[in-house]
């Protein structure tokens, strides 16, 4: 009985199993009620009464050897097991490499900014809008090339409900709900139906501005402006207003900033003129402040609105709008410095 005794001992030393299988299955040869174990010590009984002290020492010691080396092994596939749990092979392979913010919000940002420290709160609307704050309520004219299906993206018609083509919509929700002084941005995605290039895109990002009070006047929209082109684009640049028309503001204004690579001398960024337009604006029509409930014969008020892309293609000379909806990781990668 001694030599088996240790011919199992070497066995159980040696033990080894790939999966938990193979474990229960050497588990059911040496530990279960008909191991080999167990087998030994029902032949106890017939082992002489001078040796049973020595080989129930040597089976004592088989025994718990066995179950040692088992309850490891077991052990071992356990923490296996809970390591495969908690690997998710849908997560991206390490390591994750850090992202950084967006070229459009890294430049919509500072313009909050430089807006938020001259007194200009953040107003916030609906994308899916309806004609009045779209159109009607801004002095839009009924048969307004805007108002056409070939312009603007329709959801349902009579009542019209569109996606929104500017965020003067939200100057007349805030002008509903409020009374001068008002002094408010409007950031925010819009929608226009147009072909996509290199130069337009059906969606893009604006930045509209508006100021009602008493005795606002032209020459406070000018400084707000030239403060805002100096603060983004650098203290020498010099803006220009060029007569233009807009349904909601009278007198309109485009505003251009001298040439930020040429200096205002000329060159083909610029087509050789100095300048470069960047935004729309004016005094608000006095039918726009009557239609929103504001009265007009005291209150006066601007308003300017912004494309984001547009300061942002000047900025940081991106030449193709379509590159900002693309998700290309090189391009924003460029970008990581102006975070």
């Amino acid at each position: 009985m001694l030599a088996k005794i240790e011919q199992l001992l070497q066995e159980v030393k040696a033990l080894s199993a790939q999966n938990p299988d193979e474990l229960e299955a050497l588990r059911i040869k040496y530990l279960s009620k008909k191991g080999a174990i167990n087998a030994l010590m029902a032949d106890f009984r017939n082992v002489p009464a001078e040796q049973k002290k020595e080989v129930g020492i040597k089976l004592n010691e088989l025994k718990n050897l066995a179950q040692e080396r088992i309850a490891a092994l077991k052990e071992t596939f356990e923490n296996q097991d809970n390591s495969a749990a908690e690997l998710d092979l849908t997560r991206t392979a390490y390591p994750i490499k850090l992202g950084t913010r967006h070229p459009l919000t890294i430049v919509r940002n500072e313009i909050i900014d430089i807006f938020g420290r001259m007194g200009f709160t953040i107003a916030d609307g609906p994308e899916v809008e309806d004609d009045w704050h779209v159109f009607s309520s801004m002095n839009f004219p009924e048969d307004h090339p805007a108002r056409d299906m070939q312009d603007t993206f329709f959801i349902e018609t009579h009542p019209d409900i569109i996606l929104r083509t500017h965020t003067s919509s939200v100057q007349s929700r805030v002008m509903e709900v409020s009374q001068p002084p008002i002094r408010v941005i409007c950031p925010g995605r819009v929608y226009r139906n147009e072909a996509i290039s290199y130069r337009a895109h059906c969606f893009f990002h604006q930045v509209e501005g508006l100021y009602v009070d008493k005795n606002v006047s032209f020459t406070d929209l000018k400084q707000v402006l030239l403060q805002f082109a100096q603060e983004m684009f650098g203290p020498d640049t010099k803006i220009r207003l060029r007569p233009s028309y807009f349904p909601f503001t009278e007198p309109s204004a485009e505003m251009d900033i001298s040439c930020d690579i040429c200096g205002g001398e000329g060159c083909p960024f610029c087509k050789y003129t100095g300048w470069v337009e960047i935004l729309g604006c004016g005094m608000v029509d006095p039918a726009v402040l009557e239609a929103n409930g504001i009265d007009s014969k005291v209150y006066t008020g601007y308003a300017f609105g912004m494309g984001v892309e547009r300061i942002t293609n000047l900025k940081y000379k991106v030449k193709d709008l379509r590159m900002f909806s693309e998700n290309d990781t090189r391009f924003l990668e460029e970008f990581e410095s102006a975070n």
